[in-house]
């Protein structure tokens, strides 16, 4: 269907409709079941990953205007689960996480940049082990009736004290840790 805006009176309501028209804002979500948050290092070159069951993210975001996006999550350390009771135990410990002290992490990200390959980054801040560093999130969107937000980050423990003392040593395990999420989200 065509309109014809062949009369002023005709411009002027065309144009008073567009400009009441609500401008597009970015979209609230929070977090779906089925989402992971995972990591992955070494221990005397052996590759182990694990995840945190217990994580929990809110996301503001307009794939138009990634700049105004807003991202929290916070993450329960006791969750950490690698599959091995010894290194569970000895992560959760004082030698790395001591979730007696600091039961949580947390991860905030206010304005994201949009990448050339189409991805996003997020230069958020991580509060981990009473320290709070920068940390940049890269990540795909997939919007639709269930977004996904799948990324990946790198940690450098030693810079939040994880893994001090005896642990410090980057030959047993390499400084830099691989992080990577998948999360669901659905409107609040």
């Amino acid at each position: 269907m065509t309109i014809k805006l062949t009369t002023p009176a005709a411009v002027a309501a065309a144009l008073a409709a567009l400009l009441s028209a609500p401008l597009a804002a970015a979209a609230d979500y929070v977090q779906a079941p089925g989402s992971t948050l995972a990591f992955a290092s070494r221990y005397d070159g052996e590759l182990f990953t694990g995840r945190f069951g217990d994580f929990h993210t809110v996301l503001s975001f307009d794939p138009a205007r990634p700049e105004a996006g807003k991202l929290d999550v916070s993450i329960g350390l006791a969750s950490a689960d690698t599959g091995n009771g010894e290194r569970d135990s000895t992560l959760k410990g004082t030698d790395f996480f001591d979730i007696g002290k600091f039961a949580q992490a947390r991860y905030r990200a206010e304005g994201f940049r949009k990448l050339d390959d189409g991805r996003y980054a997020a230069d958020g801040t991580l509060e981990l082990h009473g320290v709070r560093k920068p940390v940049t999130l890269t990540f795909t969107w997939s919007g639709g009736a269930q977004p996904v937000l799948q990324g990946k980050a790198t940690v450098k423990r030693l810079d939040f004290g994880v893994g001090d003392g005896d642990w410090a040593d980057t030959k047993t395990i390499p400084d830099e840790v691989a992080i990577s999420t998948k999360v669901l989200f659905k409107s609040p």
